[in-house]
């Protein structure tokens, strides 16, 4: 049984090229109580999105290859202006916080740094996500 508050089911699109770091995030998530879509790449996951699929939060790694987190949550809002983004890396990045923030001062948007403290991780969410 879970010590965190429950999300009501939102649903989470994570976006974690690293095979373990999505995998053990996926868990974390549900153990939160949210419904996982987690992929490895931005363009899968702008995929996902074009296709109407329920989306309530992105998460995403921002040091993906190929197309990385900041043109993933550029080309995201095109599709979704109000999509809530939670950044993860494993450095502080309030440089690309304030950048995105400034560009979609109406969407949610916040950080946090790998590895996550569980606790900060579910407020962050649960912020976000207006659970």
């Amino acid at each position: 049984m879970s010590t965190y508050e429950p999300s009501h089911r939102k649903s989470v699109l994570l976006v974690e090229d690293d095979d373990v770091v999505r995998f053990l995030t996926v868990e974390i998530l549900e153990e939160f109580g949210y419904r996982v879509q987690a992929l490895g790449d931005a363009v899968s996951a702008l995929e996902l999105l074009r296709s109407g699929e329920p989306c309530d939060l992105l998460m995403s790694d921002v040091g993906l290859p190929g197309l990385g987190g900041r043109e993933l949550v550029v080309a995201a809002r095109e599709l979704r202006p109000t999509l809530p983004v939670l950044f993860a890396s494993g450095y502080s990045e309030q440089g690309l916080l304030d950048d995105v923030r400034q560009k979609h001062p109406l969407a949610p948007t916040d950080s946090i740094v790998k590895p996550f403290d569980l606790d900060l991780l579910a407020r962050r969410l649960s912020d976000l996500a207006g659970a």
